[in-house]
């Protein structure tokens, strides 16, 4: 017969921390669109989207980092609350380095921005992945 093993260190994010993970996975990615476009159209405007894109990402991703910081502290287990609080630590050091690199004028921000950029939105889609599927491990016996 099989039993759901559940601990008390297992627990999903809270709510609160799950908005506040939603917002630099979209504005990261927005500021990856952004670039892309930019590349694509010459068009300046686009890195001013994505500078702006980028600031936001860079400021709800402090309250969130420093969330997953309480949190790492908090748990017993430092494997999953680990990775994610790593996760969140890159994306946020290299979006701040992008947001530097976006300071330059426009054609000087690119290819560099435009790699960030990518590098950054991955980083928020696995961050986001990670802390959205929880610190659960799903064991079963």
């Amino acid at each position: 017969m099989a039993t759901l093993a559940a601990r008390a260190d297992a627990r999903p994010l809270h709510p609160l921390h799950a908005m506040l993970l939603a917002f630099p996975l979209a504005l990261f990615v927005g500021a990856l669109l952004s670039d892309l476009a930019y590349w694509s159209s010459h068009e300046i405007q686009w890195t001013n989207f994505a500078s702006w894109l980028n600031a936001g990402g860079l400021l709800v991703g402090a309250f969130a980092l420093l969330w997953a910081l309480v949190e790492l502290v908090r748990s017993r287990r430092r494997g999953r609350p680990g990775l994610y609080f790593l996760l969140l630590l890159a994306m946020w050091v290299l979006a701040f380095i992008n947001a530097l690199v976006h300071s330059r004028d426009a054609w000087g921000s690119m290819p560099a921005g435009l790699w960030l950029s990518a590098i950054v939105a991955l980083l928020a889609i696995a961050a986001a992945w990670t802390g959205y599927s929880g610190f659960r491990t799903g064991d079963v016996r």
